[in-house]
Parts: structure tokens; C-alpha cells; sequence
């Protein structure tokens, strides 16, 4: 006995069309919003603050530096009137100094996992006062209480100093802060 094949009724060949078609388009559908849900869990966490400051001196910025691991160390020149110079130490290793050598030069360190969470200041033409706040409480001040007051903060929360950049030449010019998470992983600092 023999069996034979016959083609499918067109409106079931109509029919089986459509379904796979509504399937695709569920599918698609679905890999969309999957997307979308995964980029807004992905939310921003970097944030910038400034420039603060004058017009004057040369581009500098420890965007490079924070590579190296989270801020663990400020210095600081100041004279009776501005912030000469600075000079940040990320994880281990100090970045390059920027601004003049006249004045005295002022040193912190923070606390192994401490980190600054606010930046205010004052300004005129050269940058002219920076006080550090970090996350255990510590209010560190540094230069002279006159000028233009700025106050930086990171934009999101849990979020912390990672770079400074600016411009510098006998003095600090402009300062402008950059933050985000603190490193994941840190061996050294």
C-alpha cells in the first residue's frame, strides 16, 4: 500500500505563517525589553564638577592617574594668597606636580579606605582655597577664605573623588573635580 503526500491546505499554510510570524515578533519583543531593562540597571555612576578658577595656564589632568588606584594622598602648596601647586597620590604612585614651586608645601593622607566626597573652595582669577570633606568626617582646609565660593559634589550616590584636572602655571589656575565608584579592587592602597 502505497501513501501519498499532499501539499497543506493554503489557509493552514495562512495560518501556520502567522503563528510563526507572532512568535517572532514576541521574541524580538521580548530581546527588546530585555535590553532596555539591562541598560537602566547599568546606571551612570561618573560625574564631573568645575572649572573653577581662572582663564589663564596649561591644560593638566590625573585622568590617566586614577589607574593607579583611588586617591590615598594630597599635597598642596599654598602661599599667603593662592594654591601654588599640587600633586595627588593614587593608590601607590604620585601623579606628576602641577603649578609653581613658591610657597610651603602641605601633605594629608587619608585613611586606608576613607575617601572625599565634597570639594568647595574659593576662587578669583587663580584658585585661592580648597577644603576636602571625606566620607569618615575629616574636614581638611587648605589656602586663604576670600574670592568666589564653589562647592563640588558627585552627582550620584555612592560615588567618590577619583581625578582632579585643570590648568596650572605659577599657581593653580582652574581646578575641576572628576567622580566616580571607588575602585573595585585595590591591592596596594
Amino acid at each position: 500500500m502505497s501513501q501519498t503526500c499532499s501539499a497543506p491546505a493554503p489557509e493552514k499554510l495562512v495560518m501556520f505563517t502567522q503563528q510563526c510570524l507572532r512568535m517572532l515578533a514576541i521574541a524580538l519583543l521580548v530581546l527588546l525589553c530585555a535590553s532596555a531593562s539591562a541598560n537602566s540597571i547599568q546606571s551612570r555612576t561618573s560625574s564631573y564638577s568645575g572649572e573653577y578658577g581662572g582663564k589663564g595656564g596649561k591644560r593638566f589632568s590625573h585622568s590617566g592617574n586614577q589607574l593607579d588606584g583611588p586617591i590615598t594622598a594630597i599635597r598642596i602648596r599654598v602661599n599667603r594668597y593662592y594654591i601654588v601647586g599640587l600633586q595627588v597620590r593614587y593608590g601607590t604612585v604620585w601623579s606628576d606636580y602641577v603649578g609653581g614651586k613658591q610657597g610651603d608645601l602641605e601633605e594629608i593622607f587619608l585613611h586606608p579606605g576613607e575617601s572625599v566626597i565634597q570639594v568647595s573652595g574659593k576662587y578669583k582669577t587663580y584658585v585661592k582655597q580648597l577644603i576636602f570633606v571625606t566620607d569618615k568626617g575629616r574636614y581638611l582646609p587648605f589656602g586663604k577664605d576670600s574670592g568666589t565660593s564653589f562647592n563640588a559634589v558627585p552627582l550620584h550616590p555612592n560615588t567618590v573623588l577619583r581625578f582632579f584636572s585643570g590648568r596650572s602655571g605659577s599657581v593653580i589656575d582652574a581646578i575641576s573635580m572628576h567622580w566616580d565608584t571607588y575602585p573595585s579592587q585595590c591591592n596596594t592602597c
